[in-house]
């Protein structure tokens, strides 16, 4: 169930992030709404499975993920432009994430 809130954790965190791009400084009423509760339930999404799992691997595996889920809707979304050394780092990012959730093992302890 970890996994779940943790998903669901970055969804939320997705979400009000890239409302907050339409805020235009929290100017517009709505965006500023869904960014205010999407941070809200990610946060509280996020502090579930920090019950029984460690701080460090699940803000790595939250921001991670999270930094790559934005980066690609600031790329298809709001048409930002990513050069080579962004696509080679986000991709390193990724990377990352993937040998923390398959190799760590300090995830089952």
């Amino acid at each position: 169930m970890n996994y779940v809130y943790l998903l669901t954790a970055i969804a939320f965190e997705v979400v009000a992030t890239s409302a907050l791009k339409e805020t235009d400084g929290f100017t517009r009423f709505w965006p500023a709404v869904i960014t205010i509760i999407g941070y809200g339930l990610a946060f509280y999404f996020l502090s579930l499975p920090l019950r029984t799992m460690p701080v460090g691997i699940i803000y790595a595996i939250w921001s991670g993920a999270g930094i790559v889920f934005i980066t690609a809707i600031g790329w298809l979304w709001f048409r930002q432009s990513l050069d080579l050394a962004a696509v080679i780092g986000i991709a390193l990012i990724l990377a990352g994430v993937l040998v923390v959730n398959l190799f760590s093992k300090t995830l089952s302890h």
